[in-house]
């Protein structure tokens, strides 16, 4: 009985289309991720990668109606402007023969 209940609810899950969109969302932000990286440097993408959690709790102010402190948009704030502040510093690039170089040094 319980094995039936299992496959039951993996297929239940199997064909849910929220499961799908949420796994090329994931797979959609890899690639993007992976472009990103191969073109700048990772200290410069990664805090330019934390506008996300602003972009989240706007999101869920204004379309789920979640009620945020002002608190949490003050950190929010601060997050903001330390992106600007690392992206000013702007992407430092390296020739691929720099890279082949410092590797093999």
């Amino acid at each position: 009985m319980a094995a039936c209940a299992i496959d039951s609810f993996g297929m239940r899950v199997f064909v849910s289309l929220p499961i799908w969109l949420g796994i090329l969302s994931l797979i959609t932000f890899f690639v993007a991720y992976m472009l990103v990286l191969s073109w700048a440097d990772y200290s410069f993408v990664q805090p330019v990668s934390s506008v996300a959690y602003g972009v989240v709790a706007l999101l869920g102010w204004l379309v789920l109606g979640e009620k945020v402190s002002a608190l949490r948009w003050a950190g929010i704030a601060v997050i903001c402007l330390g992106v600007f502040v690392v992206s000013r510093t702007g992407a430092r690039q390296q020739a691929p023969s720099d890279k082949r170089r410092l590797v093999e040094g």
